[in-house]
């Protein structure tokens, strides 16, 4: 009884949520109620017992992207006379999309429903014991089964942000104060770190 309280108020939460996601003309409020929904979408994933989906809905998409999102938005000078003339513009276009998308759900649907598609079946090759909790059995699956899989995941991401790093590092030019030696601030001994000066009352010092 009590699950069931529980369920329907996180997904009315969440649906409500969704609702003023797109309907709140403030984008810094879309923003918050797009993590009030990430918040209630995390307890639904308690309630059925996928408690690592719940940690990462916090974690990463309320700790890092919707955060992300919400401190890009408060940056940006937003013209909202702009970006309303250009939604009227550009929504022949979007609903066109949107029917396009809606149609190919419909056929995919339709095909399942009428045995055109077969859904893959689990063989039970990784069927864990019942006793084991969802975070251990997918940390086993991770880094024992998957293990190569995951380490070329983590080299493609090393790699990506080493390449965003290359192309978007611009090194000072000769003389430029922003211009640094390592070699010398390793050298570098405390007596010479700070240099004390006597001004004279009045007279300031000489930089």
């Amino acid at each position: 009884m009590i699950q069931a309280i529980a369920f329907y108020f996180f997904a009315t939460i969440v649906v409500a949520s969704a609702v003023m996601v797109v309907m709140a003309r403030n984008p810094v409020h879309s923003v918050l109620w797009l993590i009030l929904a990430f918040f209630n979408a995390a307890g639904l994933m308690v309630l059925v017992g996928a408690e690592f989906i719940a940690m990462l809905l916090v974690i990463v998409y309320v700790g890092a992207v919707a955060v992300l999102f919400l401190f890009v938005v408060m940056m940006l000078d937003i013209d909202f006379a702009a970006m309303r003339a250009g939604f009227a513009r550009n929504a022949p276009l979007g609903l066109a999309i949107a029917a396009v998308l809606l149609a190919e759900l419909l056929l995919g649907v339709g095909a399942w429903q009428a045995g055109g598609i077969r859904l893959g079946t689990p063989d039970g090759a990784a069927l864990q014991p019942a006793d084991v909790p969802n975070i251990e059995a997918l940390g086993a699956l991770l880094y024992g089964r998957y293990i190569l899989l995951f380490e070329v995941a983590g080299i493609i991401l090393l790699v990506a942000m080493i390449g965003a790093i290359v192309l978007t590092f611009q090194p000072p030019g000769p003389g430029a104060r922003a211009r640094q030696d390592v070699g010398k601030q390793i050298r570098r001994r405390p007596e010479e770190a700070v240099v004390m000066k006597r001004p004279e009352v009045g007279k300031g010092i000489e930089l």
